[in-house]
């Protein structure tokens, strides 16, 4: 039985001396196999890592607990490309766009960093190798290349930067030229394409904070974007080129044990990454809510200082910063021990897979390797060892999944900007109703759609007048005036005499009948509180013309100066300094004047029909009286929303809303109503003195 042992014994060793024989003379083109296969490993890991996947249970739990309900959704997953490659559109329009030759230069020089990373790696162990070996020569020259190869590694590290820095410009820069073309439309865009600003606040519940999402959340995109494509490409490209000089000096049979090592503990801390992306997408929103509570509380400083509202509005505030603190807190807990575990992993763990890599050559000869002294087993293990930064390079393809997480979030917010502006421009609104709309008759009228026909007269056929929240004001309504005819609209607050405006304004949409009426531009509105612009005095009367086009259309400032007289404002030019002087022009001025410079801008652009809500409230009898006859001398037909009996005299027709859905359209008698309104007050006051003639009736009777 010893003997057969021994055979058997004797069998195998020469079975495996063989094999080791066979392998080792084959050894190369197994090399080449496995590197081969190693590269299209990492590339095809890279794009599943990356592609788009179904969210998982788990995953879509912790998106549960980072985002609201009616939120956008924010995952890596095909929504989210499908986001990303629609922008990727805007930002890079074309393969000869200056974004795309950025693109080509960020990556020449992520290619060149790399191989001077790999030169600078061998170099190094040079340098130790020749201090073991005690040459100073060979250390002296190795010390100059090592300064002269400073110059292109500095160099291409600034470029970098720079190239990095000028993408993320770039891509802002296209993405808000875009915006803003959508956002304040042009000149030719009316009806439903046009006012995008005015409906995404007034007519649409799904962006809450426009300004904060056009100026932090697109650079904010940018930026991220812009690192994006370094922290995947270089680390990449970094895995690929040093594994394969790697395998060359340690065998690729330890790469790709080390390989499968690193992967089961990358797949540990990918399923114990926070859903990144959805914090910051939270964070983002609900620093645009305590955004907006400040800037509530300084437009609105007036009326809050009247009322008093002071710890209201504290409480308010404080309420949104601790939402804020709190999000924040808890995503600062989860980052922190989440960096714990990674840190642990990708820097210790796998450094001493690394470390026992590097020490293959050390303590095993490798097949076809010749014999070497020890500098020379310094010099590799110092080679080796700074070729390990692949470990540090497949770290950052773990780290950029954080920051494609990151990506996502503010992708997610781009995104749903775009997407609603697009929608608003349609005619498609996503806003809270009141309860009465989901009645079968008020929501019939809420699905339908009126027409809207251009014409040099205004008329109303069976037209609904319904605000935003689906509150049907009048049912039906129906009138008609002619160019040259006043209007006075009538009625109690809330009754439609606003809406009706925004209706001729093309700022609601028609939800049924046929609205006759000529286009926005010949519509020009002076509310009680007019709106002043930033710029010089010029550009409160000619807004929103600048002074060329007030040139090219043959005024001069002379011009202006006689229309400010009409007004009796012609003293302001002097006393603020000129024509060019700046000022915060609402402080500047009165109420009065305010209204003034506002029928100014009126007689100015001289348009055919003038909108008035409550225009001359703030300026005496006669002077409104003055501006009236002037506007109809210029041919300026007015729409006026006034409660003063002075402004009777000055209109032909008359719409009255009686507050309760019901309305009268018919010619004003201003003498007749006069004498009705005299009449009446008269009979009120007489009424209002029966109780106490009454009391002192039954006073008298006591006697």
């Amino acid at each position: 039985m010893a003997v057969l042992s021994t055979l058997r014994a004797q069998d195998v060793k020469q079975t495996l001396a063989q094999l080791s024989k066979h392998y080792t003379v084959h050894r190369p083109l197994v090399q080449r196999i496995l590197n081969i296969s190693f590269v299209l490993y990492v590339l095809g890991t890279t794009y599943r890592g990356l592609a788009s996947r179904p969210t998982s249970g788990r995953q879509s739990k912790k998106n549960k607990d980072a985002i609201k309900e009616g939120e956008p959704r924010v995952a890596v997953d095909a929504l989210f490309y499908q986001r990303l490659r629609h922008i990727l559109r805007i930002v890079i329009p074309n393969i000869r766009s200056k974004e795309a030759l950025m693109l080509v230069m960020h990556s020449t020089l992520l290619i060149s960093r790399t191989a001077i990373s790999l030169y600078v790696a061998a170099l190094d162990g040079k340098i130790v190798a020749s201090l073991v070996r005690a040459k100073p020569l060979d250390f002296a020259l190795n010390i100059i290349r090592w300064l002269l190869v400073a110059i292109p590694a500095t160099w291409t590290n600034s470029w970098l930067s720079y190239i990095q820095s000028k993408l993320a410009i770039a891509y802002r820069t296209r993405l808000t030229d875009l915006v803003m073309k959508e956002y304040l439309g042009g000149k030719n865009e009316t009806g439903l394409e046009g006012k995008v600003y005015y409906k995404l606040s007034n007519l649409d519940d799904r962006i809450k904070n426009p300004d904060q999402m056009i100026t932090h959340d697109i650079q904010r995109f940018s930026a991220s974007l812009a690192a994006i494509y370094s922290n995947l490409a270089k680390p990449v490209l970094d895995v690929i080129l040093y594994n394969y000089q790697l395998s060359q000096n340690v065998g690729a049979e330890g790469l790709i044990g080390l390989t499968i090592l690193v992967q089961l503990s990358a797949a540990l801390l990918r399923s114990m990454t926070p859903p990144f992306g959805s914090y910051t997408a939270l964070s983002a929103q609900l620093a645009g809510a305590l955004r907006h509570s400040h800037s509530r509380l300084a437009e609105f400083a007036e009326e809050i200082a009247f009322m008093r509202g002071e710890e209201t509005e504290k409480m308010l505030v404080e309420r949104e910063y601790a939402t804020v603190i709190l999000h924040e807190q808890k995503v600062l807990r989860r980052r922190w021990w989440f960096g714990c575990v990674e840190e642990g992993i990708v820097k210790w763990l796998w450094g001493s897979f690394g470390l026992v890599l590097c020490a293959i050559p050390v303590f095993f000869k490798l097949p076809g390797a010749a014999n070497i002294d020890l500098g020379g087993r310094t010099e590799g293990f110092v080679t080796n060892r700074r070729l390990l930064a692949f470990i540090d390079a497949f770290g950052r393809v773990m780290y950029s999944y954080k920051d494609l997480s990151e990506l996502a979030g503010y992708t997610a917010r781009v995104s749903a900007l775009l997407e609603t502006m697009e929608d608003v421009k349609k005619g498609k609104f996503e806003k809270a109703l009141v309860s009465s709309a989901s009645t079968e008759e008020n929501a019939k009228i809420l699905q339908g759609r009126g027409e809207v026909i251009i014409s040099d007269d205004i008329q109303f056929e069976n037209v609904p007048i319904v605000t935003p929240n689906g509150d049907i004001l009048v049912r039906s309504l129906s009138f008609k005036i002619q160019h040259g005819q006043h209007l006075l609209i009538v009625g109690p607050n809330g009754c439609g005499k606003s809406s009706l405006f925004r209706i001729l304004g093309g700022l609601w949409p028609v939800y049924g009948g046929i609205v006759r009426k000529p286009p926005a531009s010949s519509f020009i509105l002076i509310p009680q509180r007019p709106y002043l612009t930033l710029g010089t005095l010029r550009d409160q009367v000619i807004y929103p013309h600048s002074q060329q086009e007030m040139t090219a259309r043959g005024i001069k400032d002379d011009d202006l100066l006689k229309i400010l007289k009409v007004v009796q404002m012609e003293a302001v030019v002097e006393r603020e300094g000129g024509w060019d002087s700046v000022r915060e022009w609402r402080d500047a001025l009165s109420g009065g004047d305010k209204q003034k410079i506002a029928w100014a801008r009126l007689f100015y652009h001289n348009p055919k029909y003038a909108i008035l809500d409550e225009a001359t409230s703030l300026v005496p009898p006669e002077m409104e009286g003055r501006m009236m006859e002037y506007a109809t001398k210029l041919g300026i037909t007015l729409l006026t929303v006034s409660h003063r009996p002075s402004l009777w005299k000055y209109h032909a027709m008359i719409l009255h809303y009686d507050g309760q859905g019901g309305y009268v359209f018919t010619k004003l008698d201003a003498e007749k109503r006069l004498a009705l309104q005299t009449e009446k007050q008269v009979l009120e006051a007489k009424l209002s003195d029966v109780p106490r003639m009454k009391a002192r009736l039954a006073e008298l009777k006591g006697f």
